[in-house]
């Protein structure tokens, strides 16, 4: 289910965005206490893949779940024993990764927002965010 939508131009990196996403972040606990804000672990692609942003998971206490890109793979085997051990990738919570895939496969399901009807960022965002509603109301 969505926990938070960033909205952004077409051409910027998802990856430097990632910051604001887990900022926007708010799990409700079922008791009383303070919403959750970190997640346990962050599952993503290959595009969120560097050094950047594994170093700003591990300081925030969030395991990272993210594969290595092949020239990343290939520059840390050029340098030998310098380029140092490679991050962990644990297989079996990658493999829950298409959920999110999946989320946005329903979302594109409207047409507004798959073609961005839509002239404001303002009007298609209250689009997106109608779309995460109506998917929580059905779960």
């Amino acid at each position: 289910m969505p926990l938070a939508i960033v909205l952004t131009g077409g051409q910027r990196n998802d990856g430097a965005m990632l910051v604001e996403v887990l900022d926007d972040i708010r799990v409700p606990r079922l008791g009383p206490g303070r919403p959750r804000t970190r997640p346990e672990a962050v599952v993503a692609d290959k595009a969120y893949s560097s050094g950047k942003t594994r170093k700003m998971l591990a300081a925030r206490g969030v395991r990272s779940v993210i594969p290595q890109k092949s020239d990343e793979i290939a520059s840390r085997q050029r340098k030998g024993s310098r380029g140092g051990r490679p991050p962990h990738l644990d297989k079996t919570t990658y493999a829950g990764r298409n959920v999110v895939e999946r989320q946005f496969s329903l979302a594109k399901q409207w047409r507004g927002i798959a073609t961005r009807y839509d002239k404001h960022a303002i009007s298609y965002r209250a689009c997106v965010v109608l779309c995460a509603v109506v998917a929580w109301l059905r779960k």
